[in-house]
């Protein structure tokens, strides 16, 4: 039986159980009926695999000032200075908010201690040794545990509820969504004041990425496929350093190891990155990964490697006990032997275009997290405001929030139709799509591009998209194939992004246009309708 009924109502329907989703729904709880929905079990997540920790102007060496500038220059001149403000000036409140939750920081002297990762120029990240996200996580769960919001897990929404698909008159709203319950097969249909998109980011769109399995972009592709815009798609961060090995998956070696003082290698042993970069290790992410890329191709190395046999083993284990453990099991300690590592898909920078309180393009619509674009990243993040945008944004929405008046539209909203669909025969042409989206995706679309090779992947995802349609409206819905429906469509405007980009940006490469070209810097927004 579903955990859901055949039709629910409710006034602030949150997608998604991360940092963002939660922190919303903690806030919203006081202004009317909170409904929480996550895919799997309700901490699986990418907040769940943060391991670095949330940077804030914490420490007496520090200001907003410099959290500011910092920002703006790992975003390479596209961050809104707006949003970059709202989210430093007000990130303290929101660590102080979740100390008052119970989220346990590290200490030094009985202050909170603070690292610093690449592009901070002071030490203003707080953590929790290196499993900050399951920290956080837990704190959050159990304060709406206590709270009595409602979590439910295994349901996965399958497109959003819009006005204008539903046939009903005015401008396009959004009133709900449709969820297919894992279990039972059953599709629901939930209608809300709010819906709040807080389904995180994409990184399974690539054949290699560091995110879990539920980073299929659902939130962007639902969000566009009911007339949201959407911006900088284009702006995908491939992380440095994941674990390189041929049993590893998707394993994370945190920002924080280069922080502290890590060197990378070459097989050769040589510490190339001065070579790229006068910051070296520091130096942001996407120059970073870009210098790996580069190291890795100009020598035919299938890796380069993270150098920590500097440190003392104590302090290894006392600030890294997670990622030590994890690479011991893998046959690498850190301690004694350098770490293999490749750079992999990471974070989505672009998505839903909002403003500073979540609101979307849609009436009835938030998006809050990874799934939005607020202007915070620019054409890069800066490590660790991840977590803290997810906390400012998560706050701002919800301080915002309002039970939309439930009128009689909501009585006409059709339940779901499966029509004639028959049952799923054939999973291998679900698994071959799959796998073919994210294969051409990574070769095509990675972190160096070229327009051919851009020409090249909107070609045949052209075709894999009207494949997959075909299959998604003829045979009955299953978790897998939503999945890949979203896939493909974040896959096509992460392409038409970064087609229309005549220029090399933060983590845009294109070896036709090389340079950034300041004349006119700008966001490429994706309008409504502009894609079919």
């Amino acid at each position: 039986m579903s955990a859901l009924a055949a039709r629910e109502t409710i006034d602030f329907l949150v997608l998604g159980g991360g940092v963002a989703g939660l922190s919303f729904a903690l806030e919203a709880a006081g202004r009317g009926s909170v409904l929480v929905l996550t895919k799997r079990v309700r901490s699986e997540g990418s907040t769940q695999y943060a391991q670095g920790g949330i940077a804030s102007v914490l420490g007496p060496d520090d200001d907003f000032q410099k959290h500011v500038d910092d920002t703006l220059v790992a975003g390479a001149g596209l961050c809104h200075r707006d949003a970059v403000e709202v989210t430093v000036r007000e990130g303290p409140e929101r660590i102080r908010w979740l100390l008052s939750l119970g989220v346990e920081f590290d200490r030094q002297g009985g202050e909170l201690h603070l690292t610093r990762e690449g592009g901070h120029s002071r030490r203003r990240v707080a953590h929790a040794k290196d499993t900050t996200g399951r920290e956080v996580e837990r704190a959050l769960l159990a304060a709406c545990d206590a709270r009595g919001v409602r979590i439910l897990e295994d349901q996965v929404a399958v497109d959003l509820v819009s006005s204008a698909k539903a046939g009903l008159p005015g401008p396009n709203r959004i009133l709900g969504a449709y969820v297919l319950d894992r279990a039972s097969g059953e599709i629901s249909t939930v209608l809300a004041g709010q819906t709040v998109l807080a389904t995180g980011g994409a990184g399974k769109v690539y054949l290699y990425t560091s995110n879990p399995d539920v980073a299929t972009g659902d939130g962007v592709a639902m969000a566009w496929r009911a007339g949201a815009a959407v911006a900088n798609m284009e702006f995908f961060q491939f992380h440095p350093t994941c674990l390189f090995h041929p049993l590893a998956k998707s394993f994370l070696i945190s920002e924080a190891l280069r922080g502290e003082g890590g060197i990378l290698r070459n097989r050769a042993g040589e510490a190339f990155m001065s070579r790229y970069d006068p910051r070296k290790e520091l130096a942001p992410r996407d120059i970073v990964a870009r210098s790996i890329d580069a190291e890795m191709k100009r020598r035919g190395d299938e890796s380069a490697f993270l150098d920590m046999t500097h440190l003392p083993k104590p302090f290894l284990l006392e600030h890294f006990p997670n990622i030590y453990a994890t690479c011991r099991e893998y046959g690498v300690d850190m301690a004694v032997q350098p770490i293999p590592v490749v750079p992999a898909a990471h974070y989505l920078c672009g998505g839903v275009v909002t403003d500073l309180d979540g609101q979307t393009s849609v009436p009835g619509l938030v998006a809050i997290g990874e799934v939005s674009c607020t202007g915070l990243h620019g054409a890069n993040r800066l490590a660790s405001n991840s977590l803290l945008e997810g906390l400012v944004f998560g706050h701002r929405a919800a301080l915002r929030a309002a039970p939309a008046p439930r009128g009689a539209e909501a009585a006409r909203v059709p339940d779901w139709n499966p029509g004639n669909a028959l049952d799923p025969d054939e999973g291998v042409v679900v698994a071959q799509n799959w796998e073919e989206v994210r294969r051409l995706m990574w070769n095509y679309v990675g972190i160096v591009r070229t327009g051919k090779r851009l020409t090249r992947a909107h070609t045949r995802l052209e075709l894999l998209r009207r494949e997959i349609r075909e299959y998604y409206w003829q045979y009955k819905v299953t978790p897998d194939l939503v999945e890949l429906r979203n896939l493909a469509d974040v896959a096509m405007l992460i392409v038409e992004c970064a087609r229309r980009r005549k220029e090399s940006r933060g983590l845009h490469y294109t070896l036709d246009y090389p340079k950034p070209d300041d004349r006119e810097p700008h966001d490429t927004v994706i309008a409504p309708g502009e894609l079919a």
